[in-house]
C-alpha cells in the first residue's frame, strides 16, 4: 500500500505511520548540536531508526549522551546506544533539547528476517557508550580513509568500543541488508538526509523529510 505524501505531520500521527526501518532526524541549536553538525558537515545532528514490533509501542533505536528515559531493551537507564519509546523520546528531544524532528519513511515494509536482524543488532549493541566530541571527530575522519582491499570486516576496522548515533543506525541497516558493508564511521547523521542521496539495497527507497509537529508537554 503506498504511503501518504505529506510535508508535515503531528507527532501522534507520525508515530502511528512509523514502521520498522523508518528514520527520525533531529536538528538543534545548542553548542553541542552545532559542534556535531560542524564536525561532520551535516544538516542534522542526530538520527535514530524506528522499530515497530507486534503490539509494542513504536520504539526508536539510537545513541545519545542522556539517560533520562528507560532503555526498553535492558529495563534500566544508561547512556549510549538505547531503545526508547518513540513518542517519549521525540517529546524529550523537542521540548528538553529544543530539537526540530523529521521522519523519513521506507517505501515499503521490511521483511521479518530484516526485522529479526535489527533486533539481533539491538541485543549486540545496546549500551555501547557514546564517544566524546573529540573522539567523534576522529572517528568521522577515519571513516573517510579508504580501507585496504584485504580488509573484510568493517566493524573490526571501525572499532566497537563506542559508537555515535549514525554508526548505530548504519550498523543496523547493514545487518538488515539495506546498506553496503562500508565502515560504520563513514556515516554521519547527514548521510541519512535526503540531500545525500543515500542508496539502499534491494530496491528500497527512503522518502523525503516530513517535518513533525511536536506539542509542548
Amino acid at each position: 500500500m503506498p504511503r501518504e505524501v505529506i510535508s508535515h505531520v503531528e507527532l501522534d500521527r507520525a508515530v502511528e505511520l512509523t514502521r520498522t526501518g523508518d528514520l527520525w532526524l533531529f536538528r538543534g541549536h545548542s553548542h553541542a548540536d552545532r559542534a556535531i553538525r560542524g564536525l561532520t558537515n551535516s544538516p542534522v545532528n542526530h538520527v535514530g531508526m524506528a522499530l515497530v514490533i507486534d503490539d509494542l509501542p513504536a520504539l526508536i533505536w539510537h545513541a545519545e549522551l542522556g539517560r533520562a528515559l528507560p532503555d526498553v531493551w535492558s529495563g534500566n537507564h544508561h547512556r549510549g546506544a538505547q531503545l526508547h519509546d518513540l513518542r517519549a523520546a521525540v517529546l524529550r528531544w523537542a521540548n528538553d533539547y529544543g530539537q526540530q524532528a523529521w521522519i523519513r519513511q521506507l517505501d515499503r515494509p521490511v521483511t521479518k528476517d530484516m526485522e529479526d536482524a535489527a533486533l539481533r543488532t539491538v541485543a549486540r549493541l545496546d549500551g555501547m557508550p557514546f564517544p566524546s566530541t573529540s573522539a567523534l571527530a576522529g572517528r568521522w575522519l577515519k571513516g573517510r580513509v579508504p580501507l585496504p582491499k584485504r580488509t573484510k570486516d568493517p566493524e573490526a576496522e571501525a572499532g566497537l568500543e563506542n559508537a555515535y548515533c549514525a554508526e548505530i543506525v548504519a550498523m543496523t541497516y547493514q545487518a538488515m541488508g539495506l546498506l553496503p558493508q562500508k565502515r560504520p564511521n563513514w556515516y554521519d547523521p547527514g548521510r541519512f538526509w535526503s540531500g545525500d542521496n543515500l542508496r539502499l539495497a534491494d530496491g528500497y527507497h527512503l522518502g523525503g523529510e516530513i517535518a513533525v509537529e511536536v506539542p509542548a508537554r
